[in-house]
């Protein structure tokens, strides 16, 4: 897998995308492969109310995250836009990150993470849109005891196609004062 951003790859060290126009974030790592079951599973997840896959979901990250563990102070997930949230009913990367910290002893930091504009959903759009779609699209404001500066933040998310959301993130994360961001999903679409 490409050191960077994690995508699967037959060459060692980083990526072809990743070697001429590497991101900011530190590194992105994911669980599993998004594809047969746990792409159903996620669509279960994500889609249809189904919260009961939460833990067996946060359980599989954990086994991952302890046996390759990444610098970490505490998780954040990738936050929905209000509306969004409305429409679903729920954050997906929320219930991942709350789960998933009570594993591996990370606190959770949520609040002053949030989506400043309504983005159009990634999942039709090619690797350029998708980057586009999201640029400035996140903003971390410090309250009282959220404070990251100078701390490691480990963003959560269910799946990473292009890494341009946790890419999105870490940049609105950094300029908070986050000393390094790396992206942490449950699943990566393949190559």
């Amino acid at each position: 897998m490409c050191q960077l951003c994690g995508r699967p790859t037959d060459v060692p060290g980083l990526c072809q995308s990743c070697r001429y126009a590497p991101l900011s974030i530190d590194g992105i790592r994911s669980a599993l492969l998004f594809q047969g079951g746990v792409r159903q599973v996620i669509h279960q997840l994500k889609y249809s109310d189904r919260h009961a896959l939460t833990v067996i979901l946060a359980r599989l990250m954990a086994d991952h995250w302890h046996a390759s563990p990444v610098p970490a102070d505490l998780l954040t997930p990738v936050p929905l836009h209000p509306a969004r949230q409305r429409e679903r009913g729920y954050n997906q990367a929320d219930l991942l990150a709350r789960a998933l910290g009570d594993m591996i002893s990370l606190p959770v930091v949520g609040t002053g993470f949030r989506r400043t504009r309504h983005t159009r959903p990634q999942v039709d759009l090619s690797a350029a849109d998708r980057r586009e779609n999201v640029r400035g699209a996140f903003i971390y404001q410090t309250r009282g005891d959220n404070a990251i500066s100078g701390k490691r933040a480990l963003v959560i998310d269910d799946v990473c196609t292009t890494g341009s959301t946790l890419e999105a993130c870490s940049l609105a994360l950094k300029a908070a004062g986050a000393s390094m961001v790396w992206g942490f999903t449950l699943a990566r679409a393949g190559p």
